[in-house]
C-alpha cells in the first residue's frame, strides 16, 4: 500500500477521534476520574490500551474489509447518541452521558465505513461498555444479593465444620476460640463479589477474543464474518466463556468469605483484615482466571472431538497464538488494578461494628 493511500485512509479517523473527544472531553475526563478514584471499576484504566492494541492487531484485516458506508442508519445512531448525550447532560445523567459514547463511535464506523467493519468494532465497544460504570441503584441491586448469597455460604461452610454461627442478613454472628464475647463479621458491599464479577468478566471478553480460532470460509476471507453468525462455533464458544464468567466470580468470591469465617473461628476475627484478607483477594483472582482458563479449553477439546471450529485457523490464529503471552501479561494488569490494596471487612469489637479498610 503506497504512502498516499495510506495517508489518504488516515484522515477520516484522525477527524474523527479529534471531533469526538471534542464533543465528550467532559465525559471522558469525568470517566477517567473514575476509573482511578472507583476500585469497582480501575480495570477501566486498562480498557483504552486494550482496545488500541485490538485494533492495532487487526488493522490488516481492517484495510481489506469492503467499504460500505450507511449515511442512513450511520447517521440516525450519530444522532441519537448526540440526543442521548444532551439528554444525559440536562438530566444530569452520567450513566446515559457514557453509553451515548458507545453509540456514538458505533454510528461513526457504519456512516464512514458500513456495518462490515462495525463486526471488528464489536468487541472493542463491548469491552468499552463493560467499563462504564452502571447506575448506583442497579449496583446496589446486585450488590446486596451477593452480600447475602456470600454470607448464606460462609454459614453453611462453618456448620460443616460444628462451629456454632448465626446470621442476619448479611452479618455473622460467631465466637472465636479463647474468646468470652462473641464477635460479628458483616460482608459489607467491598466483599460482595462485585468488584471481582466486573473485572472477571472484562478478562473473559478479553480471553475469548484472543484464543478464538478463525474461519476463513466468510466473504471477505478474514474470518471475522462467520465468527460473529449465531451459527458460529466461535460464536457460542466465546458466550460461554463470557457467561461463565458470572458463575465463577459469585462461587469463588463466597470461597473467600467463608474461608475468612471458618479461620475467623480458630484465629479470631482479627484474620477478616489485614495480610490474610488481602492475599485472599489475589488468590480467588487467580483462582476465578484459571477456571476461566479450565472452561476455554474443555470448550475447545470440545470442539476438538466434534470437529467444530477447527478449520482454517490460519495466519490469524497463528498471530493470536503468538500475542497471547503479551496478552496474559494484560490479564495480569488487569487483576492487579481492579485488586485494591487493602481490602474492607466489617468486624464487631465489644458489640460494636465497625469498619476495616
Amino acid at each position: 500500500m503506497s504512502d498516499p493511500v495510506s495517508r489518504q485512509q488516515l484522515w477520516k479517523p484522525i477527524v474523527l477521534v479529534a471531533a469526538i473527544g471534542f464533543v465528550y472531553a467532559s465525559v471522558l475526563a469525568k470517566l477517567g476520574h473514575f476509573w482511578w478514584t472507583d476500585e469497582n471499576y480501575s480495570h477501566g484504566l486498562l480498557i483504552p490500551f486494550i482496545i488500541g492494541y485490538i485494533l492495532w492487531m487487526e488493522r490488516e484485516n481492517l484495510a481489506q474489509v469492503p467499504k460500505r458506508p450507511s449515511l442512513w442508519w450511520g447517521g440516525a445512531a450519530v444522532v441519537a447518541a448526540l440526543f442521548a448525550l444532551w439528554a444525559g447532560t440536562a438530566g444530569a445523567e452520567l450513566f446515559v452521558q457514557r453509553m451515548s459514547l458507545v453509540l456514538m463511535l458505533a454510528g461513526a464506523v457504519v456512516y464512514f465505513w458500513g456495518f462490515r467493519l462495525l463486526r471488528y468494532a464489536l468487541v472493542p465497544l463491548f469491552l468499552l461498555a463493560l467499563a462504564i460504570p452502571i447506575p448506583t441503584i442497579i449496583f446496589n441491586k446486585i450488590a446486596f444479593p451477593l452480600q447475602l448469597f456470600a454470607s448464606r455460604c460462609a454459614v453453611w461452610a462453618m456448620r460443616q465444620f460444628d462451629i456454632p454461627v448465626l446470621r442476619d442478613g448479611n452479618v455473622i454472628e460467631l465466637m472465636p476460640l479463647n474468646s468470652r464475647t462473641t464477635k460479628k463479621l458483616e460482608v459489607v458491599e467491598a466483599c460482595s463479589g462485585i468488584r471481582s464479577l466486573m473485572t472477571l468478566l472484562t478478562l473473559a471478553v478479553v480471553f475469548a477474543y484472543f484464543t478464538a480460532p478463525s474461519d476463513k470460509n466468510d466473504g471477505d476471507g478474514t474470518g471475522r464474518d462467520s465468527n460473529w453468525s449465531p451459527k458460529s462455533w466461535v460464536f457460542w464458544r466465546s458466550a460461554i466463556i463470557v457467561l461463565s464468567a458470572i458463575p465463577i466470580a459469585i462461587l469463588t468470591n463466597a470461597g473467600r468469605v467463608s474461608g475468612t469465617g471458618i479461620l475467623s473461628r480458630y484465629y479470631g476475627t482479627e484474620i477478616a483484615d489485614g495480610f490474610f484478607h488481602s492475599f485472599s483477594g489475589w488468590v480467588v483472582y487467580v483462582v476465578a482466571f484459571l477456571l476461566l482458563f479450565a472452561v476455554g479449553w474443555l470448550l475447545d477439546r470440545i470442539a476438538g472431538r466434534s470437529g467444530k471450529g477447527t478449520g482454517g485457523r490460519g495466519n490469524a490464529a497463528a498471530v493470536k497464538s503468538s500475542v497471547l503471552t503479551k496478552n496474559e501479561a494484560t490479564v495480569v494488569g488487569a487483576t492487579a488494578l481492579a485488586e485494591p490494596s487493602s481490602s474492607s471487612a466489617m468486624l464487631s469489637v465489644n458489640g460494636a461494628d465497625r469498619p476495616l479498610r
